[in-house]
């Protein structure tokens, strides 16, 4: 629900009101113009009341409301008493009343507006044939406008309306919406990050934008935690959101009563599945683990209480080094064109999901431009045993690992032609992951170190010292041995940490 604004009425009118009560009356086969609480917006200065198409029913039936001196009146634009009334293209109408204006009555911490449906009977007279008490609540606070950056990374192509119009851009704002009076079809829509509302009939409406995560989080594998009838899915997903909308008492939700039973708490929670990637040595992933819990308060008295969301994310994990034989090195540079490298001292290397991680292997100690430097087999571990029964293959007989969706690059000789021996490089580029259980999806370190191991070729004219790669797809090479007798071994000098310790964004 959005906000109220701070106008005030006199108490002792209202009680005139109260004693009518909420209540729909609904006469014969007629359909109550009432009965989707869902089309009544709480504002921050105003309420919205919204009018489907074919509302009236009958031409005879016509919209009243009663000022606070208890006279009727037609429910018209009356820009004096603080009523503006529009239609839409597809037939709907927008009813806007002010907080302040002559027709809304304040009482026990709430907002009301009295209307009904007035019709002819057979005999001329008029007839009230529904009625509707509306209430909005007095003191619920706004939500914190988003910032710039939150509103303007939204596409115009993927900006999902975050309530109907019109709407005035503090009602907007005050939801925790985007504003934009340039855009005419959307000008009130869903910020790139996790927008929820409790809606006055009892419904859990949350958008979640794909960037909440850093990597961004897959928004086909986001569902609700506990709930998985046809009900619980998603209403509706784009590039950039995915949105659930559910009754508080659906898909999982839990219920409990707080603060002395004046207070009913519905709480549920959104997750997102990982995709992981196994072979027998270990299992990896590149998502980052997601975990929403929504809360809905509702004062036993029935005024809505404001939402609380927490969304949890895990970080990544960095990059690892460890010494290595003094004939090899094994670095990692600071930047894709390797002009710069982590020194000792800032190591642990903290790197995010998916970020690509610029390796180098470079023989020591060696002047002979004819020896050229053969990768054979790199790899990872979650610690600095680099024979440790829990690794990840990265390159496989000097070339990237077939089995990975996020395939090591190996960069061509261009990438070392500016050094003294560019035959004494190899680079390459992984892409940052974590290591997991695969059964639980739990992670498993925090820390990653990175081994290879390679030999020296002496370049001559009858033997060739580049490996030739076949096809990603006919690529049958194994990922179980790394070690190869005439081999040599190199670690990182420090470990990378691909992912931090669990972070609250």
């Amino acid at each position: 629900m959005g906000i109220v604004g701070q106008s005030r009425a006199a108490s002792g009118v209202m009680l005139f009101w109260v004693l009518l009560g909420p209540l729909t009356l609904a006469v014969g086969a007629h359909v109550s113009v009432f009965s989707d609480p869902t089309l009544l917006i709480c504002g921050q200065k105003s309420l919205q009341l919204t009018l489907p198409p074919g509302w009236e029913g009958n031409a005879s039936f016509v919209l009243t409301t009663w000022d606070t001196e208890g006279k009727a009146h037609a429910l018209q634009n009356d820009s004096g008493c603080g009523l503006l009334v529009s239609g839409t293209p597809d037939g709907s109408r927008k009813v806007s009343v002010s907080y302040a204006g002559c027709y809304v009555f304040e009482w026990d911490g709430n907002y009301f507006l009295l209307v009904g449906l007035q019709g002819t009977d057979a005999a001329g007279q008029m007839v009230l044939h529904e009625e509707m008490l509306l209430r909005c609540p007095v003191d619920l606070p706004a939500l914190d406008a988003p910032s710039s950056s939150v509103c303007l990374a939204v596409p115009s192509q993927d900006r999902l309306p975050c309530a109907s119009l019109p709407i005035s851009q503090g009602d907007c704002e005050a939801r925790g919406c985007c504003y934009d009076p340039r855009d005419r079809v959307k000008p009130c829509y869903i910020g790139n990050t996790v927008t929820a509302h409790c809606t006055p009939d009892g419904q859990f409406s949350i958008a979640v934008s794909r960037d909440v995560t850093l990597p961004p989080v897959a928004l086909g594998s986001v569902q609700l935690a506990s709930g998985h009838s046809p009900g619980c899915v998603p209403v509706l997903t784009n590039n950039a959101f995915v949105v659930y909308q559910f009754p508080l008492s659906a898909c999982g939700t839990t219920f409990q009563v707080r603060a002395a039973a004046t207070r009913l708490i519905y709480e549920n929670e959104l997750v997102a599945s990982r995709d992981l990637k196994t072979v027998s040595l270990g299992s990896v992933t590149r998502d980052s683990i997601f975990r929403l819990h929504v809360q809905c308060s509702y004062s036993i008295s029935g005024s809505s209480v404001p939402l609380s969301v927490q969304v949890f994310t895990l970080p990544p994990l960095p990059a690892v080094s460890q010494p290595g034989p003094l004939s090899l090195e094994l670095r990692v540079a600071s930047d894709g064109s390797y002009t710069s490298y982590y020194t000792d001292s800032e190591y642990p290397v903290v790197k995010t999901l998916r970020d690509p991680v610029c390796a180098e292997v470079k023989i020591l100690q060696r002047t002979d431009p004819h020896l050229s430097l053969v990768l054979h087999h790199c790899w990872a571990t979650p610690s600095t045993n680099s024979q440790q029964q829990l690794q990840w293959p990265l390159v496989v007989d000097g070339c990237p690992y077939a089995g990975d969706n996020y395939q090591t690059q190996l960069m061509p000789l261009s990438f070392t032609s500016g050094l003294l021996f560019p035959s004494h490089y190899q680079r390459f580029t992984l892409y940052t992951f974590t290591f997991v259980d695969s059964p639980s999806q739990e992670k498993l370190s925090e820390l990653v170190y990175l081994h290879c191991s390679a030999s020296v070729c002496h370049r001559s004219v009858k033997e060739s010292c580049i490996t030739p790669c076949p096809s990603r797809i006919r690529d049958k090479r194994s990922a179980e041995l790394p070690f190869q007798e005439g081999t040599s071994h190199v670690s990182s000098k420090g470990p990378v940490i691909f992912l931090q310790d669990e972070l609250r964004q």
